[in-house]
């Protein structure tokens, strides 16, 4: 197998344009001069490698297809689905990634397709393939903001029940249930369920394979730890402040001065993505502790403690605690990572989820297809408006109809909304380079930006999809 494809690497064919040409077949039809002479046809080699740059790899090879009853049916080629929508045999369903939905009845003959999914703490791969050609591939950017947003509705709760002070009050009635997940893992969790259903309602998906890993923490931290230690932990016969003391000496790590009361303190701030964990806490005395915020970074020479700060654990203790759900959940198969490296390797293929979530899928030499960019939008539908400049709380009787990341037409080109002001009768519109401020009396809804949302991967600010405008004036795009 390898030494076919190099082979096929080393071979370099083109057509000669100045030499006559030769009849290749009986049919008058395909012996004509146009169809005979083509400039500069190459035979491409068929490597994974070269498959990944190649002229089609940028391409749509197949759009997504629905019949009459919303059910996936197997994808078409995006020709045909330009034709299908001129006839008005089909109406686009979604515009990124560019879906039809069919409106007359067909047959549901459909093949083996395999998605792959690169489960991550901060982005998720996927990537679904036939025995022929990748079909969609891309990576899911997940929200790190869940905990920063539910304590700002807990300080939201806690000052509107300071104002009603003669209701009863109530303690301890939003605790999470017994063998529950944390808000913040439990939508993480679910970003990855909505992704595959997502992917499902487009393709006849047929097999889901998730990759999922197991990680040691002590080992992590310290390779060499073993018996006793790595039983026990770090903290093996101490208190927290006792192992401080131990560990740095009982000397401000600020100041170098002893003999002074020490604070328990954060090398790393919490509002910095710092842990609790004792590889992040430090010790020093009260004035360094205050002086710390105000004082630069090296006059205290913080770059030099923030070093004995490791790396925290959160992704790991997010792998380990949810593999288990996903595939319980998914009902699907799983691998694990050092098989997908081994794959990766053997097609000499760079790492990234994208190309990971492939080789999970089994992927080999397959054509390969463009891929999006997906976020998760988030809509704003809270009616009551935070204080502002002393005046009282304002409240929104009507939720605005535009809210960020809608996909809007002005003036015959199409914008992102990136904000409303004015009670909603005034938008701001961006297209990527210019911005522009205008009245919603002037523009038009093409599809509302919410929940997971596909973009156009670009490399070196050139977009990799394909451009769907001539189907633009007989089209109505939905989400």
């Amino acid at each position: 197998m390898e030494n076919t494809q190099q082979k096929l690497g080393k071979r370099k064919t083109y057509t000669p344009i100045d030499v006559s040409q030769v009849c290749g077949s009986v049919a008058v039809s395909l012996n004509k001069e146009e169809t005979l002479s083509v400039d500069s046809l190459k035979t491409l080699p068929n490597s994974l490698e070269e498959n990944l740059h190649s002229g089609k790899s940028g391409q749509d090879l197949r759009v997504p297809v629905l019949n009459m009853r919303g059910k996936p049916l197997m994808p078409t080629t995006p020709r045909k689905a330009r034709i299908l929508v001129k006839e008005n045999k089909a109406k686009v369903l979604n515009r990124c990634p560019f879906v039809i939905k069919l409106n007359y009845p067909t047959g549901e003959n459909k093949q083996e397709i395999i998605l792959g999914i690169d489960s991550g703490y901060k982005e998720v791969g996927f990537s679904a393939r036939t025995n022929k050609a990748e079909l969609i591939s891309g990576e899911l950017k997940l929200r790190t903001n869940i905990s920063k947003l539910i304590e700002q509705k807990s300080n939201y709760r806690r000052t509107r029940r300071n104002k009603l002070w003669y209701r009863q009050p109530r303690f301890l009635n939003r605790e999470i249930k017994k063998g529950g997940l944390a808000p913040s893992v439990q939508h993480r969790l679910d970003s990855h369920i909505n992704l595959v259903d997502r992917i499902k309602s487009m393709l006849p998906i047929t097999e889901v394979i998730v990759e999922i890993a197991k990680f040691d923490a002590q080992k992590m931290q310290n390779p060499e730890i073993s018996g006793i230690e790595y039983q026990y932990g770090e903290l093996q016969g101490f208190e927290i402040k006792e192992y401080l003391l131990e560990k740095f000496k009982r000397t401000c790590v600020y100041c170098n001065k002893k003999d002074l009361p020490l604070e328990v303190e954060h090398i790393i701030p919490k509002s910095r993505g710092g842990s609790s964990r004792v590889s992040n806490l430090t010790l020093s005395c009260r004035k360094c502790n205050v002086d710390k915020g105000t004082q630069t970074a090296e006059e205290y020479g913080f770059p030099k403690i923030q070093e004995q700060a490791k790396e925290p654990l959160k992704q790991t203790a997010f792998m380990n605690l949810v593999r288990k759900y996903l595939v319980e959940r998914l009902d699907c198969n799983h691998t694990f990572g050092y098989i997908t490296k081994h794959k990766r390797i053997k097609y000499n293929i760079d790492k990234s989820h994208i190309h990971d979530a492939f080789m999970i899928a089994n992927g080999s030499l397959e054509e390969r297809c463009k891929s999006f960019e997906v976020t998760q939008t988030r809509r704003n539908n809270r009616s009551i408006q935070i204080n502002r400049r002393g005046y009282k709380p304002s409240i929104r009787r009507q939720r605005y109809k535009l809210q960020p990341n809608d996909l809007v037409r002005f003036d015959n080109k199409e914008f992102r909304v990136k904000g409303v002001h004015s009670y909603g009768k005034y938008v701001i519109l961006s297209d990527g380079e210019n911005t522009i401020d205008t009245n919603v009396k002037n523009i038009g809804i093409i599809c509302y930006g919410k929940g997971l949302v596909f973009k156009k991967m670009e490399v070196n600010g050139i977009p990799l999809q394909p451009n769907f405008e001539k189907v633009e004036d007989v089209v109505s795009c939905q989400v």
